[in-house]
């Protein structure tokens, strides 16, 4: 069973995928009126993968990558971001998160990792939708299947974006598909990393690798399998309990704000107009 999971989660046709995404954007921002994407550069992955999709997309001269460094991000961030903008030839920013974000917390001292990291993403978050203003863009989105599923984002954050173009891909598709369109090699095999504090690792904070977190997701939600059934497929209780529960306990994080209905028609209800309807 371990095997066939795996061969769910490998991209045959990597040609056509690429194909498929950078489609996906050109014909996403044409609906909106759009033409020139904003990417929050991490120096990840995931996020050198949508800027590169992008380019591919909507041409180099419509791409702007920005990046978000607090006083305690690692050198090799800022590096990795800056590479991605020099290979791709787009146009970077690099913007120091540090003042407004410690001028907050100078009045909540106490606070932890956690709130400290939210904020973070969230600031980085109000940065890029005002730079999409100023250049008269949208912002691509940069979270990954993985991580929609179980909930590791931040609310408003990097949760947040106009269109998603990695959504649907798991993590160690993310890496296969990153290698293949060109992302620079220290970048696809460095250790994942949110960076939000010194040491922090995407794996450590999950409780899981992603090799076995993505083959215990995609047989529960792509193949439709049981508990029991990973259970069955050799996978520890312990480890699919946890899994399911972070993908049931972070439902809330893949929907709109419910509306408490009232009138005749309700937005996000009954009034279900696609967003391009009347263009």
């Amino acid at each position: 069973m371990k095997d066939r999971l795996a061969e769910e989660l490998r991209i045959e046709d990597k040609e056509f995928v690429k194909d498929v995404l950078v489609n996906f954007i050109r014909e996403e921002f044409l609906k909106a009126g759009f033409k020139r994407a904003v990417v929050g550069l991490s120096g990840g992955v995931d996020s050198s993968l949508a800027a590169f999709l992008a380019v591919e997309a909507l041409g180099k001269e419509n791409v702007i990558g920005v990046s978000m460094p607090y006083k305690t991000s690692s050198k090799s961030s800022r590096e990795d971001a800056r590479l991605v903008a020099e290979v791709l030839e787009i146009e970077f920013h690099e913007i120091d998160i540090t003042p407004q974000v410690d001028a907050y917390f100078s009045l909540f001292p106490d606070a932890d990792f956690v709130r400290r990291g939210n904020k973070m993403a969230r600031e980085r978050m109000a940065i890029l939708y005002d730079f999409a203003h100023q250049k008269k863009g949208l912002v691509l989105g940069t979270s990954n299947k993985s991580e929609l599923l179980i909930g590791y984002s931040t609310r408003w954050g990097d949760g947040a974006h106009d269109i998603n173009p990695l959504g649907d891909l798991y993590k160690t598709q993310v890496w296969d598909m990153a290698s293949f369109i060109g992302v620079p090699d220290r970048i696809v095999k460095k250790k994942p990393s949110a960076d939000l504090w010194p040491g922090q690792t995407d794996e450590g904070e999950i409780g899981i690798t992603y090799k076995t977190l993505d083959k215990i997701l995609v047989g529960y939600v792509d193949l439709r399998l049981r508990r029991e059934d990973l259970i069955g497929a050799g996978f520890e209780p312990q480890v699919v309990d946890r899994v399911l529960s972070m993908v049931k306990r972070s439902q809330y994080k893949r929907k709109l704000p419910i509306i408490c209905k009232i009138a005749r028609r309700t937005v996000d209800k009954d009034f279900l107009y696609f967003r391009d309807w009347g263009l």
